[in-house]
């Protein structure tokens, strides 16, 4: 029986990254994100470079009753999944007040809620066929507080320890839970727009790339790029006032005016 990886987010950044390096090595997928026209497209690209099976769902899976027909199609239907990658994520900047609330509900339901629920739901599917693969996406502002981007570095921090606690809960079960924690890419979609192009943000490919391989080894939690390894231990090494602010003053540096 052939054997899915699923990546959710997969029109854009990271995730398209991550489905074309997955389909350079052989694997089938199922692509996941709102926009069905740029999907197909993918898919058939793909498709044609590495001659692997491509399947797509249009699908906004922050929208609870359209994830919870997406699940039941995946429980009726008979492909395995045996990678998930939840890509998916909504991104905010700026005072958090100013914010519209309905952007900030929907960052929760999808960065939170959605992805959890899936872990749920395909975990338990993993479990049962004795063994598979979870890889989180979360960020390097998951390991501080995150002033002028608060929901997002908050949500992030969420995703970070889930995902650890998950893996230990599941090691007997045979399923693998990783987290990839990339800093800023160079890619307009990232969370702070100025540092989109910058020399030393890696490209969503660089970032894919390494992350296959940490998955091979089974990495609990990976951060692609020496500088962003050490931007995320070095809040260890201060107080937490201090990280605080000098999140803050970064954060408020970089956001749009």
């Amino acid at each position: 029986m052939t054997r899915y990886a699923m990546i959710t987010g997969a029109s854009s950044g990271i995730g398209l990254a991550m489905a074309e390096a997955l389909a350079r090595k052989g694997r089938s997928l199922i692509l996941v994100a709102r926009q069905r026209d740029l999907l197909e497209s993918i898919a058939i690209e793909l498709t044609q470079r590495f001659g692997v099976e491509v399947l797509f769902r249009a699908c906004d899976l922050g929208e609870p009753l359209r994830l919870s027909g997406f699940l039941l199609e995946l429980e009726e239907g008979e492909r395995q999944i045996d990678l998930l990658v939840n890509c998916a994520a909504i991104r905010s900047y700026g005072p958090f007040l100013a914010q519209d609330w309905g952007h900030e509900q929907d960052l929760i339901e999808l960065n939170i809620l959605a992805l959890t629920r899936l872990c749920h739901a395909l975990g338990n599917a993993m479990a049962v066929q004795g063994g598979g693969q979870i890889l989180n996406v979360a960020s390097i502002a998951a390991f501080q507080p995150g002033p002028w981007m608060t929901s997002y570095a908050a949500s992030k921090a969420y995703v970070l320890h889930f995902s650890e606690g998950l893996r230990e809960e599941l090691k007997r079960t045979g399923v693998k839970v990783s987290v990839l924690c990339p800093g800023p890419t160079r890619s307009a979609q990232r969370v702070i727009p100025r540092l989109a192009n910058s020399e030393r943000c890696l490209s969503p490919e660089e970032v894919a790339l390494y992350t296959v391989r940490a998955l091979e080894k089974n990495r609990a939690v990976i951060i692609p790029g020496r500088r962003n390894r050490w931007l995320a231990f070095s809040p260890r090494l201060g107080t937490r006032w201090l990280v605080r602010k000098i999140a803050g003053a970064i954060n408020h540096a970089y956001c749009p005016r």
